[in-house]
């Protein structure tokens, strides 16, 4: 039987050496001399064969339950192509490619190198120093847009200059990653103070340093804000790494930190026509309990509902968060000009405004969604 590759390609790390064949596993020693157990049942549930996966979605279509749970491999040896080859006592046969097998191998060593070439997030102060792409050439080099993509992946706050200011020029570029995710804001929101407001930001007053949207059971994960004309005195813009202050929350007051990890509290959005509501903590930790997701907008929180033992202790926390994004050593401040847009994590960064005097100029943003979701499948997909 064939093999169906996915869509990714993984070079030949080292060729397969030999097979020791046991009764639950089998080792394979690789010609660097790395050993690698592999369990009958992964083998049998990662079997690439076209009866396993079908190939045209390349999706599995075998699932593992279908063979028994003490199920045997037969034989296992390293065919003509330098393929592992396992032969199973139902008659089934997979190979698996070499380079396919050495990285998704799990013995230690193997698992401990592709946690140190797993992508890591830079964590920035006041002394960042700002990620600065061209506008044109993100537009029409996959290079310089994967540039800009890591940027917005991995530092969690970049710029873009050079960007037409009519109005409605941001979508082209939001759609260089993906399709626009849509709100009750609409899919292109302008940002605007004006009397008839639904959202603190269409005031001109002072906006804290919050996320957009934590009403939401999935807060939008990039936030692009495009700057169209600003004359207007004041508003300057503000930003704080969440993940710096949730990190040196947690070094500094573990106490405070647990609570905003684990003590939910109601995010509330509310006009005429909509009502959203999500009950979440302000800190959300990722399954290898690293900080994955910063949940704050205090102008749209909800009462606490707390136990009275834990509730003075939590406002301790809570407030201690607001006071610690207010210190200088965390804030990194720019006034936006024309033609100029910010792109930034909005389930990381924190992001305010100062207020601004409408009646002294003109002040016309527009902004836009998109998922988090479709930043990494672009950088992924790129990188191929």
């Amino acid at each position: 039987m064939n093999a169906i590759a996915d869509y990714r390609t993984y070079p030949l790390i080292s060729p397969l050496l030999s097979v020791t064949l046991t009764p639950e596993l089998v080792e394979v020693l690789w010609a660097d001399q790395r050993r690698s157990p592999f369990h009958a049942l992964w083998l049998r549930d990662n079997c690439p064969c076209e009866a396993c996966v079908y190939s045209v979605t390349r999706e599995q279509v075998f699932e593992i339950a279908d063979v028994p749970l003490d199920l045997e491999v037969r034989a296992a040896d390293i065919d003509e192509l330098g393929a592992l080859r396992v032969r199973w006592q139902d008659g089934h046969e997979s190979r698996f490619d070499p380079g396919w097998l050495r990285a998704h191998a799990y013995d230690n060593d193997s698992r401990a190198e592709r946690e140190a070439k797993r992508p890591r997030q830079q964590r920035w102060v006041a002394g960042l120093e700002l990620p600065v792409f061209d506008y044109a050439a993100v537009m029409e080099d996959d290079n310089a847009l994967l540039g800009w993509l890591l940027a917005v992946r991995d530092v969690g706050l970049t710029q873009v200059r050079g960007v037409p200011t009519e109005p409605g020029s941001l979508s082209p570029l939001a759609r260089r990653i993906s399709f626009i995710r849509e709100s009750n804001f609409g899919a292109l929101f302008n940002v605007q103070s004006k009397a008839d407001a639904d959202s603190n930001a269409y005031t001109a007053f002072n906006l804290p340093l919050h996320t957009d949207l934590p009403t939401r059971e999935l807060q939008p994960g990039l936030q692009f804000l495009h700057c169209l004309v600003n004359d207007a005195q004041g508003g300057d813009s503000r930003f704080v790494d969440g993940f710096a202050v949730a990190e040196t929350l947690r070094m500094e007051d573990q106490e405070a930190y647990r609570l905003l990890c684990e003590v939910p509290v109601e995010f509330r959005n509310k006009d005429r026509r909509s009502d959203y509501r999500c009950l979440a903590p302000v800190i959300a930790l990722d399954a290898r309990g690293e900080v994955a997701e910063v949940r704050m907008a205090n102008f749209l929180r909800g009462p606490f509902d707390i136990e009275p033992a834990r509730m003075q202790p939590y406002y301790r926390a809570y407030r201690r968060f607001i006071e610690m994004t207010r210190e200088a050593r965390f804030q990194f401040r720019q006034r936006l000009e024309a033609g100029q847009l910010w792109c930034f994590d909005n389930r990381r960064t924190l992001h305010a405004r100062d207020a601004f005097d409408p009646k002294r100029g003109a002040r016309h943003f527009q902004g836009c969604y998109v998922d988090r979701d479709e930043l990494l499948s672009r950088i992924w997909v790129l990188q191929r």
